[in-house]
């Protein structure tokens, strides 16, 4: 599969829930008060980066419609499905995002506790994004 065979509605889809799983991750419900603890964020801290984080969630969402895609092409020489895709995000994540991801974690001299964070949300949006391209080719 190329660039050209990409159902980028698909793609989209699974880029907005990707995002909106970031919302909800990051937030009290599930991981906002080990994260910000890992980080040695207060509430101070968070109200005063959240002024001027539109550009930086635009970003965000440019980076998941990228990752959508690229996994899209790659599952794509893979098989068809959901299990095909996830197979395939996942070993992706593991070989490229974990492995960097760690070691900037080890190297910035924070609590492993903030990969594990970090690493679950990208496991957790790979899972979405499976659902979407693998059902939604």
């Amino acid at each position: 599969m190329g660039f050209a065979d990409v159902n980028y509605l698909a793609v989209g889809l699974a880029a907005v829930l990707s995002f909106v799983l970031g919302m909800l991750w990051y937030s009290p419900v599930l991981f906002a008060k080990a994260w910000m603890a890992g980080h040695g964020y207060t509430e101070a801290d968070l109200e005063r980066m959240q002024r001027g984080m539109g550009p930086t969630y635009a970003l965000s969402f440019v980076c998941w419609f990228v990752m959508a895609t690229i996994l899209a092409v790659v599952a794509g020489h893979f098989g068809e499905g959901v299990g095909p895709t996830f197979h395939v995000g996942l070993h992706l994540w593991l070989g490229f995002s974990a492995t960097v991801g760690l070691t900037n974690n080890r190297f910035s001299d924070k609590p492993l506790s903030l990969w594990v964070i970090d690493g679950g949300y990208q496991v957790a949006s790979i899972g979405v994004m499976a659902v979407v391209l693998g059902l939604w080719r």
